[in-house]
């Protein structure tokens, strides 16, 4: 059982950057690809950002491409999402997940384990 928590989510004004973590906890997130996924309200959830448990090899949005960068350190067990030139229309609850499929899968149905997310709310 793998348990990610996700913390930094905050308010930040258009232009801004913030950074998300998500730490895991029970077994090492070595294994396991990890994706970032956003749900604006009203809206569905998406992909936003992944990266491959062993290659290192990342996937993007094109809605985030060139702003978000996506990162993972195993032996701290984490995730990290640089995100930077923020925007209104990146307000959502981000969430991080894990994936036991190789690649960077973009449906969150491959995803297995979930955090309970963190709000990023960017004022215009």
């Amino acid at each position: 059982q793998v348990q990610p928590v996700e913390s930094g989510g905050v308010l930040v004004q258009a232009g801004g950057s913030l950074r998300l973590s998500c730490a895991a906890s029970g077994r090492s997130l070595s294994n396991y690809a990890m994706a970032w996924f956003r749900q604006a309200s009203g809206k569905e959830r998406e992909f936003v950002a992944g990266i491959s448990a062993t290659s290192g090899n990342t996937d993007y949005a094109d809605s985030v491409k060139g702003r978000f960068t996506i990162s993972r350190d195993n032996a701290k067990s984490a995730v990290y999402l640089q995100m930077n030139s923020l925007k209104p229309e990146d307000t959502a609850v981000y969430s991080c997940a894990t994936s036991p499929l190789r690649g960077i899968p973009r449906r969150s149905t491959f995803y297995n384990y979930w955090g309970q997310g963190t709000q990023v709310t960017v004022s215009s």
